[in-house]
């Protein structure tokens, strides 16, 4: 056979390349294919019949899910890489669960809300802009490799905003709280950084 058999164009996807997985990595991280578990205390056990994600603050009217409720919102797979404050950096993490987007398309916003506090089994509290988890940037899930999402890892469900440090996306969560002026969390009032984006290395206060 001396011509192509397929023609310019039809050739697939690149190949994921050494220096194609080396420019997603953050700098001063490192990849791993692991998935360490770091967590602020013990492991919350949460049954399911006394799960729930409220939204509610600078909302028309609170909205609480139960998790029957919740596995029955519009969800989607996700395929994201995540990097944590302690700087190691996992490509490609495989996730199922529901857009904060459609979270809060459930509820009418005051106007004046223009940050998020995130809630969590345990007390755990991450601060974010509003602008950091619209627009498909953040996600609720609740299966990770298409398994139920294990407690260690943050299940029943956690919050994942994977353009942050880990820190952000809150274990265990069980709601937002949309309000007017920024709130440090947990790890915020310890130091961290008020956003913690890791293409500009924002690990701790003053970074």
């Amino acid at each position: 056979m001396t011509g192509r058999f397929v023609s310019r164009g039809f050739l697939g996807r690149p190949r994921d390349t050494d220096a194609d997985r080396a420019g997603r990595i953050p700098p001063g991280q490192y990849l791993t294919d692991g998935f360490p578990v770091l967590s602020a205390g013990p492991t919350p056990q949460i049954p399911l019949g006394q799960w729930a994600f409220t939204i509610e603050g600078l909302v028309r009217a609170p909205v609480r899910w139960s998790w029957e409720q919740f596995l029955a919102l519009p969800a989607r797979d996700w395929t994201v890489d995540i990097s944590c404050v302690t700087k190691w950096t996992k490509l490609d993490t495989r996730w199922h669960g529901v857009s904060v987007d459609d979270l809060l398309a459930a509820v009418e916003l005051d106007p004046r809300a223009q940050f998020v506090t995130a809630h969590s089994f345990g007390g755990y509290t991450t601060n974010l802009p509003l602008t950091d988890v619209v627009n498909n940037q953040a996600f609720v899930a609740y299966q990770y490799d298409s398994a139920p999402l294990e407690p260690a890892h943050g299940g029943p469900a956690r919050l994942v905003v994977p353009h942050l440090y880990f820190w952000k996306s809150a274990k265990w969560v069980r709601g937002l709280r949309l309000i007017e002026e920024d709130e440090p969390g947990f790890w915020e009032s310890l130091g961290y950084h008020n956003r913690g984006d890791p293409w500009r290395e924002e690990r701790y206060s003053g970074d």
